[in-house]
């Protein structure tokens, strides 16, 4: 996979791309990442990004030109594939597990990283695929939402973890929260790591999970459930949970 960033401070994404699984997995050469300075392509002696808004109004807009210069540069150099053109913005689509999924699956990605107070619209209408959101409040600047958004990816790309079922198994990727975790010592200032899964049983294991982020789910995040199919047996514990039996 590519992926390309358009920043004007390109500086912010050294630490997450050196360090920890973004930076091995950039080792394998499971993934290229190339952060640009997108005034590099600003037209103008003083290489301006930014102008006032037509009709008025407090702040100014990210112009048109040098983010159409520097995204078209960056497909040159890539043209057998078709990016995805990523733009990060509070009025975008909520970004979500699915979507990271839906991501990994591209071959080139390029993520817009605004400032100010918005983009000149005609980036929008005539330049990008998606336009995305990592929640609804608002930051600085794009950097931070994209490096959340990049992390979520990357991970995703085979070979990205050591346990490949890491990321099948994790919050979300199974429609339900993940049940909880526990490692050694069994016990810990007089707190117990659950019996069942201390006695060797997987298939007593694997069903007290599968119970343990149904009632997670539901305590956490019921909103979840409204789009999940229920098996019998899921439905059953579910009835089960919100009886308060165990």
């Amino acid at each position: 996979m590519k992926i390309d960033v358009l920043s004007i401070f390109p500086t912010m994404f050294d630490g997450m791309t050196g360090n920890s699984i973004i930076k091995k997995t950039i080792e394998k050469g499971l993934v290229d990442v190339s952060v640009t300075d997108f005034r590099e392509y600003a037209e103008g002696k003083h290489q301006t990004v930014d102008d006032y808004p037509y009709g008025g109004g407090a702040g100014m807009l990210l112009k048109a030109q040098p983010i159409f210069s520097a995204v078209e540069a960056l497909q040159e150099r890539t043209p057998n594939t078709k990016p995805r053109v990523i733009l990060m913005d509070p009025a975008g689509k909520r970004f979500d597990q699915k979507m990271a999924e839906e991501f990994a699956q591209e071959e080139h990605l390029i993520f817009i990283c605004g400032h100010y107070e918005g983009y000149d619209e005609r980036i929008r209408e005539f330049l990008v695929t998606d336009e995305v959101s990592i929640g609804d409040y608002i930051l600085t600047g794009g950097e931070i939402g994209a490096m959340a958004m990049m992390d979520s990816v990357i991970r995703l790309l085979p070979g990205a973890l050591g346990n490949a079922d890491s990321a099948v198994t994790d919050s979300f990727s199974t429609g339900l929260l993940e049940h909880p975790h526990y490692t050694r010592p069994a016990q810990f200032r007089d707190m117990d790591v659950p019996e069942v899964l201390l006695n060797g049983n997987h298939k007593l294991i694997e069903e007290w999970r599968e119970r343990e982020s149904l009632r997670r789910t539901w305590e956490r995040r019921p909103d979840l459930l409204d789009n999940y199919t229920l098996s019998d047996q899921q439905q059953k514990w579910l009835d089960e949970i919100k009886r308060g039996v165990e």
